[in-house]
């Protein structure tokens, strides 16, 4: 019988190990017949965020270095990092403001800044939202 659990550790320690996370979210930003796909962070914001969608966002440039928007209910950040250093292609979520934040370069560390996920793929696609848009979040199944 103890043969049989230990196995099983195996097997699956070895799953996690070769594929990865487990439980991983992807979330989709689609907009103008374009999509940035978003491997999410596992914590409570990232979670508060996925419990909200579909959404559909306004985003707006801010300060030349991301592109932010408002979600309709604050994040829950109770269990999530509480400042971080972000890069391009980082999806945060700036606590104080209550604001999404998509960096497309590099930025400081900064406290209040809650990491929420990173680009998959379509980061090439960042730099042409722009508040003309209505953006469309929702979770990838």
């Amino acid at each position: 019988m103890s043969m049989k659990i230990l196995l099983m550790g195996i097997m699956v320690f070895f799953s996690i190990t070769v594929f990865g996370e487990t439980g991983a979210e992807r979330i989709k930003f689609s907009f103008e017949e374009k999509e940035i796909v978003v491997l999410l962070r596992d914590n409570s914001a990232a979670k508060s965020l996925l419990e909200q969608l579909p959404l559909t966002l306004k985003f707006e440039n801010y300060g030349g270095i991301e592109k932010i928007s408002y979600p309709p209910e604050k994040l829950d950040i109770s269990k999530a990092p509480n400042n971080c250093t972000p890069s391009a292609g980082d999806l945060t979520y700036y606590a104080p403001w209550g604001n999404l934040a998509f960096f497309h370069k590099d930025y400081r560390n900064s406290d209040g800044l809650v990491p929420l996920g990173r680009i998959e793929s379509g980061i090439e696609n960042l730099q042409e939202i722009n508040e003309n848009f209505s953006v469309t979040v929702e979770r990838i199944k």
